[in-house]
């Protein structure tokens, strides 16, 4: 009896603990207001409770509501009554094109987003906003296993404007009811070192910790209804022509991930200058 009455008081300790922390937290703000816009987060109060709960407990204890019609999806595209989408992906094979290595993905990161998150005490350091991002009209958040739904204002800008022009482009060109869907974003050591245990490709050297960096499948779209079928391949070329543009217009840097079956985009700061390649590279699993 003893034992249970200890065992029920550090629970709720535990319990408020997190509370504590998950209030305090509460500087970071959705990725999506009501009009699918990225809003800036507001600066993290003075003071802070002591580290008592692990990071991922911190981080994971805060507020994960979406629009319950965004948050929806259907886990199959049709098959049937295809049409031929018009689309302009950039000649070659998309492996050979979006292929700039990585050491210039965690230059730029490094130079844009926020410190990596180590610890539990590096998130009260943080010197940048980084914004909550939820699904919306403009892309599907996946159920994030290794990573966390932030990222900084330019990064996330950048994903909404992806989606933006993907669905843009549909209606353009004779409709179809499709999101991309986003498969990783903000990462710590620790969602690192969980992720080399099912994945020991996976690099520390991700510029994923930067918040900097997000991931959109091509694998998959998110069917959100009845309307005009496309075809899966149709559908990533139209990303891969959007995409396309912008890594001209040096918005951003891209790898296409055939393992992960996915777009790993990093936005570019203003006046980056590309730093010397180091000796070994390698660009799957980042």
């Amino acid at each position: 009896m003893r034992n249970l009455s200890i065992y029920t008081g550090i629970h709720i300790t535990r319990v408020i603990a997190i509370t504590l922390l998950a209030v305090t937290l509460s500087f970071i703000t959705t990725g999506c207001n009501e009009n699918n816009d990225s809003v800036s987060a507001t600066s993290l109060q003075k003071g802070r409770p002591s580290p008592v709960e692990p990071l991922d407990a911190v981080l994971a204890s805060m507020d994960t509501t979406v629009n319950a019609c965004w948050g929806l999806k259907v886990n199959k595209m049709p098959d049937d009554d295809i049409q031929k989408l018009s689309v302009n992906p950039p000649a070659g094979r998309l492996r050979e094109i979006f292929r700039d290595s990585n050491y210039i993905h965690y230059a730029a990161g490094k130079q844009l987003g926020i410190n990596p998150i180590i610890d539990l005490d590096d998130i009260w350091d943080i010197k940048r906003d980084l914004i909550k991002i939820n699904s919306c009209a403009d892309f599907y958040v996946d159920t994030l296993h290794h990573s966390y739904p932030y990222l900084v204002p330019e990064a996330a800008n950048l994903l909404h404007e992806i989606g933006r022009s993907f669905n843009d482009s549909l209606k353009a060109r004779g409709g179809g009811r499709y999101r991309i869907k986003v498969t990783s974003m903000l990462r710590t050591d620790q969602s690192i070192s969980r992720l080399r245990r099912v994945n020991r490709a996976a690099v520390d050297s991700s510029a994923h910790r930067f918040g900097t960096t997000f991931d959109i499948c091509f694998s998959f779209f998110i069917w959100d209804g009845p309307d005009v079928n496309r075809s899966q391949e149709d559908l990533k070329n139209l990303l891969a022509e959007i995409l396309w543009k912008l890594r001209q217009q040096q918005r951003c840097f891209i790898i296409y991930e055939s393992r992960r079956s996915c777009f790993h985009i990093t936005a570019c700061p203003k006046n980056f200058i590309k730093p010397e390649p180091p000796v070994c590279q390698d660009n799957e699993d980042l």
